[in-house]
């Protein structure tokens, strides 16, 4: 009896969902449309467990690449609701629509000049008479008995939300880097992430030629921002030559006490390991780690220097952990 009860629960929401895919209107494209044209965040709100489906729907939004905070109705009344403004889009999701934490927050909400969208099975209610755009869930039968219990109806707007997320996601046509800019710490991030988005370049990648004195060269990286292990060598067009390195001067003076006044063209290594312009993050640091080296210049086609890696670059977003 458990694995039958159990079955009916899981194809009632089934048939639910099939019913909701049916249901997609000119509507959902208008709320698609706010939500793309917003200057503002989506604000998600709701009562019980149509919040805390709410409150999902947020989190994917703002991974997703929308802007958007959940506000809790009944703390709205107490002060959130000065986190709405009037660029908002605000997202409510209630199946009756007239829930009473949900009624008093549609007119300061209307006030406020926030656009209204209601996620609901009863347009006719308050929250539908009062959205600028329904999303009809439509008359939903909960798999719990006696239907106490928001089952079918908290699944069909969870889908219904991710749907609206995704289509928001693909009408504004974010790139895999860019969605995966919002994800750091996941394994997506690293895959994507370039050599050029970790690079040092500019003011943080000193350079030097080769007729500077180790001394010159070694004043130039003392007045680069931030920590820098490393000068390159270029030529007059750029092209990298050399490179010099922190541990090149430690040993050296080791060695050689009239190092600093020699040329650096002199004790650079040349033909040094380097990594060319559009390169994987990850590959950088293979080849850091193989060569147990700690800095890796970035090269164009020409060999032109673009830039430096330092493996606390790497490490800063996660790349090295």
């Amino acid at each position: 009896m458990g694995i039958d009860y159990a079955k009916e629960v899981i194809l009632t929401e089934a048939r639910t969902l099939e019913d909701l895919a049916g249901r997609m209107t000119e509507d959902f494209e208008r709320a698609v449309d706010l939500i793309v044209n917003s200057h503002g965040r989506v604000v998600v709100s709701g009562m019980g467990k149509a919040g805390i489906i709410g409150q999902k729907i947020s989190a994917t939004l703002a991974s997703t690449g929308t802007p958007s905070l959940w506000l809790h109705p009944a703390e709205a009344r107490h002060g959130d609701l000065g986190r709405v403004t009037k660029d908002d889009v605000v997202l409510i999701l209630s199946n009756s629509g007239e829930t009473d934490e949900i009624t008093l927050l549609l007119a300061p909400v209307t006030k406020i000049g926030a656009r209204i969208i209601g996620i609901t099975g009863a347009p006719e209610s308050p929250l539908g008479k009062h959205s600028d755009v329904v999303l009809d869930l439509g008359k939903i039968e909960e798999a719990a008995p006696l239907e106490f219990a928001p089952t079918a109806s908290t699944t069909a707007m969870l889908a219904l939300g991710d749907a609206l997320a995704l289509s928001v996601l693909k009408r504004k046509g974010l790139a895999k880097k860019e969605m995966a800019f919002y994800h750091p710490a996941g394994s997506r991030f690293k895959e994507v992430l370039k050599v050029d988005d970790v690079m040092r370049e500019k003011e943080r990648n000193p350079t030097a030629t080769v007729e500077m004195t180790v001394e010159e060269a070694a004043r130039l990286v003392s007045q680069v921002p931030g920590r820098a292990g490393a000068v390159s060598i270029v030529d007059e067009g750029g092209k990298l030559i050399g490179i010099f390195t922190d541990g090149d001067l430690r040993r050296g003076l080791l060695k050689d006490k009239g190092l600093i006044q020699r040329k650096i063209g002199e004790v650079m290594t040349r033909a040094p390991k380097t990594i060319p312009l559009g390169s994987l993050a990850t590959e950088a640091f293979r080849i850091l780690q193989e060569h147990k080296i700690d800095e890796i210049p970035v090269v164009d086609e020409q060999g032109r220097l673009a830039g430096i890696i330092d493996v606390q670059d790497l490490l800063e977003v996660g790349v090295v952990w």
